[in-house]
Parts: C-alpha cells; structure tokens; sequence
C-alpha cells in the first residue's frame, strides 16, 4: 500500500502532505549542490546538512505523542513511522557523504569510526535508528508482539540521546544548532515525565514546562562550553540569559513553547465556544432525571 494511504485504504491527505515534506530537505540539498551554494567545502556543508535534518526529523517523531494529546489531534499517529523513518533516511545519507569525503576508502571509515569517539556514538546512534527503521512494520509488530514491540522502540530515546552528543562534539565551538535541538528534546522529555507523574495539559505546566526547558538549554551550553572547550563559560551562561549577543537557543526554546501553549490555549477555546450551550433548565431536567 503506497504511504500515502491510511490503514482503510483511503487517501490521507495528512499523509501526502507528510510524505512531500519529507523530501524537501533532500531537494534543497541538491539544488544548493546544482548551484555551488554549498560553500568552500561543499561535502563538509552537505555532511553536516544532513545530519541536522536526521535530528530534526527524530525530534519531530518524538513530538507527535505531545502533540497528539495537546491538540487532540489522533491522526498524527499516522505518520510518526514515516518521520522515524525519514530519520533514519536522512542519517544514512549523513554516513553516505561522509564516506564520498573519504574517497570512498571504506578501511578508513571503519578506522576512523572505530578510533574518533564522536563518530562511533553517531554510528550507534544510526544503527539504533536502523534498527527501529526495519522493525517499524506491521509485521515487526505482531512478530514480536506488542509489549516487547513498544520495549525495543523505546530505545529512541537513548539514541536520540547520542544523536546530541554526536551533534556537540562533531559542532566543535559552533553548537546553537545543537543547544537548540538538544533544548527541545529536553522540553519533549520533560512533557513525558511529567505527564507520566502528573497533569502536564493545563496552561500555566506547559508554561512551566517552558520555562524550565529553556534555562535547562542554558546551562546545557554553558556546561559543554565548561567541560569541552577553553572558551569562557560564564560568559556563555550570561550571554544565554540576556538578549545582549542576540537570541540564543535557550530564548528560542522559550519563544517556540510559548507559541506552542499558546496554540493550545486558542484550540481549547474554540473548542469550548464551539459547543452546544445547554440551558439552565434543561440542565436541571438532565441532572434530576
């Protein structure tokens, strides 16, 4: 069944549209390579293009559930297996150019993966996605049943985890892509456990959530610039809570999770205004009968 079709066999728009986007990416890339736009290193810019969009791509998975529950919105489970996919897609195209950099010298690659650890955390963290790729199938899931299904799929979190830390150490001194994509995993981690323990629905938690998200960005930067590098942390950190060196990625976390309750507060009350009022009497004949 072409993707682009739900499981009744009738064409989802959702679907379609999903499907389109996801190639855009690969199609910029491409006419950014047609054009030479891709700068003095060309390989390197498409490398690190890719790699970019594999994060995203896992983000966007993990926030279907989030966005799924926020939004009452049930057809987005629908293409979450094609966003992890897509992942997958996008970080295979990350080692492939990567070893069209190397001359295609797959020795060396093996070499070079085994010796550097930041690429062998990114392999484990492709192989995790591969694995998650193949058994994302209806017949993976009654294969091996529901239970041990939903258990091996939980590791995209961990691998979404080296997916970041690969991110850090291949960004060197330049990390505001990795601050900002490690700054809305830790809001979509933080959704799920507090979900898990309590009532993250409501507007003033996902305020909460926000906030709390965005000056854990802060620190995440400050602390990789304390421990990986000589530049001046403390700098870093009052740079990411001021506006003064312009917005850094913890503000931009704020700033999208603001517009994301935001959102939700605008859909819920037009949800409520779009409901049936029920007068006082009827109410009172309903509740005595």
């Amino acid at each position: 069944m072409a993707p682009w079709y739900d499981r009744a066999g009738r064409l989802s728009l959702l679907k379609l549209l999903v499907f389109i986007g996801l190639f855009l990416p690969a199609i910029w890339l491409a006419g950014l390579a047609l054009t030479q736009s891709l700068g003095a290193r060309p390989l390197n810019t498409a490398i690190h293009f890719a790699g970019l969009w594999m994060v995203r791509f896992l983000l966007l998975t993990l926030a279907v559930t989030p966005a799924r529950k926020l939004f009452r919105w049930a057809q987005l489970i629908l293409v979450r297996r094609m966003l992890g996919v897509a992942a997958f897609a996008y970080g295979l195209l990350h080692l492939a150019l990567y070893v069209v950099d190397q001359n295609l010298d797959l020795a060396r690659v093996v070499s070079e993966i085994w010796l550097r650890i930041y690429l062998t955390i990114g392999f484990v963290a492709l192989f995790g996605l591969m694995l998650l790729a193949i058994t994302s199938t209806d017949g993976w899931v009654r294969r091996l049943g529901g239970k041990r299904w939903q258990g091996l799929h939980r590791i995209v979190y961990p691998v979404a985890v080296l997916g970041l830390i690969h991110f850090f150490m291949q960004s060197k001194l330049n990390i505001f892509d990795a601050a900002l994509m490690s700054g809305f995993f830790l809001w979509l981690m933080g959704y799920r456990i507090w979900d898990r323990w309590g009532e993250i629905g409501s507007i003033p938690s996902l305020l909460m959530l926000g906030v709390l998200s965005a000056l854990a960005t802060a620190f995440a930067e400050y602390g990789w610039y304390a421990v990986a590098t000589q530049v001046p942390a403390i700098k870093v950190l009052a740079a990411n809570l001021g506006v003064a060196a312009g917005i850094r990625p913890a503000w931009w976390v704020l700033i999208v999770s603001l517009g994301v309750t935001a959102l939700v507060a605008l859909r819920r009350g037009l949800m409520k205004k779009a409901q049936p009022k029920t007068s006082p009497k009827l109410a009172m004949d309903r509740a005595s009968s």
